[in-house]
């Protein structure tokens, strides 16, 4: 068995600046390409065991406000910021009733007062700009319905450590037109990734974000052939119904008839090609088991980086922050 040589551990003094102090993360865009580079190698540097010891969020406390459920998103938030030296509270939305018990503006203005920083997953990215407007504290966009920009920055540490780089790398988005497909083009213009988004007709992602991708010289492509999965580097998928779309159920099932990932199609793809899904899984829908457990899949390594990612964000957002206690 190979033995990996030690990490060199980062102390207090050797920590990088943090980048994106006391700003909101509401969009993969609120960062500029250096600064991605540097939250992903931030992350990188803490997979490899780099920060062990350190705790640059001692004493500070992040909110965890969910309207929606949560396995991943929760868990990675409130390990990260306990790894960090910081503490979470989770907020559940029958225990808040965001816009319904009390106006966005008012929690807001309440959270501001006690922690240092928000994380909704919500339903409305309006509900976030509405947080962020009321509270001089860092909103994070744990998922809206526009975007899922946490989400990615973790793919995108999963296609860095299996491709090298995602610059130029040919990445295929199949399914629904969704926050995960916005937030890919979002990544696509900052990275330099070539991205293909294959939906059924009606089911494309959202006109504003496509247009200013390619408005900013992004390699961005909408299509409805299949085919466009053939020497694909990554191929990435997610859910056909997400939460709050139950009602549509049986119309988007046969609308999304033929675009569920399996392992014949991830055969299609490169040889050194992969398969991401952010999970959960609906299977026999968007994908089998067979394919999430496939050779090609780095699907579980890909929910492992939620974790990495976050803390490396959570780092880059709060890490100059000194208690108020």
């Amino acid at each position: 068995m190979t033995t990996l040589p030690a990490p060199t551990l980062l102390t207090p003094q050797t920590l990088p600046a943090p980048l994106l102090t006391g700003r909101d993360f509401l969009s993969n865009l609120d960062m500029s390409p250096a600064e991605l580079r540097g939250v992903l190698d931030t992350a990188a540097s803490m997979k490899r065991g780099e920060w062990r010891g350190v705790k640059p969020l001692a004493g500070l406390s992040l909110a965890l406000v969910f309207e929606k459920a949560s396995l991943r998103t929760r868990t990675t938030f409130d390990v990260g910021m306990y790894q960090l030296g910081g503490h979470a509270i989770t907020l559940s939305n029958q225990e808040i009733g965001l816009g319904k018990r009390e106006r966005v503006s008012d929690v807001a203005r309440n959270l501001e007062r006690w922690v240092d920083g928000v994380m909704g997953r919500v339903y409305l990215q309006q509900t976030l700009h509405e947080l962020a407007d009321h509270a001089d504290i860092p909103v994070i966009n744990g998922l809206s319905d526009m975007l899922h920009p946490v989400q990615l920055l973790a793919d995108y540490q999963t296609v860095e450590e299996e491709l090298g780089t995602a610059q130029g790398k040919r990445v295929v988005y199949i399914g629904d037109g969704n926050n995960l497909a916005n937030s890919h083009i979002h990544m696509a213009q900052l990275s330099g990734s070539s991205l293909t988004v294959v939906t059924p007709v009606g089911y494309e992602p959202n006109g504003g974000v496509v247009q200013g991708a390619l408005k900013a010289g992004a390699d961005v492509t909408l299509t409805n052939d299949l085919g466009a999965i053939d020497g694909a580097d990554v191929l990435y998928t997610d859910v056909w119904i997400s939460m709050g779309q139950e009602a549509e159920a049986d119309i988007r099932r046969r609308a999304f008839q033929g675009y569920q990932v399996t392992p014949q199609m991830l055969e299609r793809l490169a040889p050194h090609g992969i398969f991401l899904h952010c999970l959960p899984a609906h299977y026999g829908e968007e994908t089998v088991p067979e394919a999430t457990e496939h050779p090609k899949s780095r699907v579980f390594d890909q929910a492992e980086n939620r974790l990495h990612a976050q803390k490396a964000l959570l780092y880059h957002l709060m890490g100059a922050l000194k208690p108020r206690w």
